[in-house]
């Protein structure tokens, strides 16, 4: 009889051994007993599984990330492109985790898959390119309303890489080039316009003193003289000018002359 007993009680105890389960801080237990699951998931620390009445299905809280393929689309504009995408998640009820679907990484896979062909074939690559985050949120909505029922939360969904094929990539470089180009010439044209401006409103200046253009021309000269060259300079006088023109014209000149300088390069 004792010997019985003994082999009783270490059954039992063996068996209370194996009942017990002890679940990580990340992790959590739908417990199934006779088929019906509890109404909380179990953990974390231990817990008792009473076998084989009870069934445990462990389900990882911790974020969980994974890359799209790369998918053919088509924009609106009619461009065809590679793109890939990578989609964050974590459970947030676990129960429903388990009961809802068979594989919920695999179907939010799927999700993601159509979901990226279907909202990339609605823009344009100018706006692929220029608002990837206004895509990326549009696109972690949707799929995030799709996993809401299965206790799944979409953190995120980042579009990660498009594609080019060679000619796209060349007309892209020749369109870059040619805005690069209109700038350019854009910025030359209003140089030479503040230029000019300047211009007259120093000739408007010089006009109101006449000495002054006598002035400059002193300063001219002294210009000339500081640079090492052979040029000679023979300065004219402005009265002698003035005697010529009235002697060829015949009439007086309404403006104020100006002296010319004839100037003979040596070797």
């Amino acid at each position: 009889m004792f010997p019985l007993t003994g082999i009783v009680v270490i059954i039992v105890v063996l068996y209370l051994l194996s009942a017990i389960k002890i679940l990580s801080e990340y992790e959590r237990g739908v417990i199934f007993r006779l088929g019906r699951v509890l109404s909380e998931a179990k953990g974390p620390g231990l817990i008792l599984v009473f076998a084989p009445l009870d069934r445990m299905v462990r389900v990882d809280l911790r974020q969980i990330a994974f890359d799209v393929p790369p998918q053919d689309i088509i924009t609106r504009d009619n461009v065809t492109l590679k793109v890939n995408a990578v989609v964050f998640l974590r459970v947030i009820d676990p129960s429903k985790a388990v009961i809802e679907v068979t594989n919920y990484q695999y179907q939010t896979q799927q999700f993601a898959l159509t979901t990226l062909r279907s909202v990339l074939g609605e823009v344009e690559l100018d706006e692929l390119l220029a608002h990837r985050d206004k895509i990326n949120l549009r696109l972690q909505s949707i799929l995030d309303q799709h996993t809401a029922p299965w206790g799944v939360k979409v953190v995120n969904v980042e579009v990660k890489q498009v594609d080019l094929d060679s000619t796209m990539m060349r007309a892209m470089a020749k369109q870059a080039e040619a805005e690069r180009e209109k700038r350019s010439k854009i910025i030359h044209a209003e140089g030479e316009y503040s230029a000019a401006q300047r211009l007259v409103d120093a000739a408007h200046l010089l006009q109101t003193e006449p000495a002054s253009i006598q002035l400059r021309y002193l300063q001219t000269l002294t210009e000339i003289g500081v640079e090492k060259n052979t040029t000679i300079v023979f300065p004219i006088p402005i009265d002698l000018v003035a005697g010529l023109s009235k002697m060829v014209l015949g009439e007086p000149k309404s403006a104020p002359p100006v002296d010319t300088v004839e100037g003979k390069t040596g070797a």
